[in-house]
């Protein structure tokens, strides 16, 4: 199974956290059901080309969180977690992301009314888009 993982080098997010984060978002939006496998850690790790011992890490943390479970001898599966917590994730993930373009436009010196304008114009133009 390929997963479809994109992870940014330049980024200040360690790397594990990219491939944990980009899981759980799979999995809260429904892209990854209940039960799915996931890739062995070495398949992941040769997919990615990254240490087995980043994947180990970021599988392990989402273990820890429920997110996925190992059985022994069986392989990795998308563990059954509640709605309560993929929403949470959802809005988590979309927060951090607004949160990212607001902090990017104040340290390119647009005030807040102005990072505002923006996002109204953006926001019009995603309905203009659904009608």
């Amino acid at each position: 199974m390929h997963l479809p993982i994109r992870l940014t080098k330049e980024s200040r997010e360690p790397i594990y956290h990219q491939i944990e984060n980009q899981i759980k978002a799979l999995i809260s939006s429904g892209q990854l059901k209940t039960g799915t496998p996931l890739p062995s850690i070495r398949a992941l790790s040769k997919d990615l080309e990254i240490s087995v011992i980043t994947i180990r890490r970021a599988y392990q943390n989402l273990e820890y969180q429920g997110f996925i479970k190992t059985t022994q001898g069986k392989g990795t599966f998308v563990a059954d977690i509640e709605d309560a917590l993929k929403e949470k994730v959802k809005v988590e993930a979309v927060y951090k992301a607004i949160e990212g373009a607001i902090e990017t436009a104040l340290r390119h010196d647009y005030t807040p009314t102005e990072v505002e304008k923006i996002f109204q114009s953006i926001i019009a133009a995603y309905k203009k888009k659904e009608e």
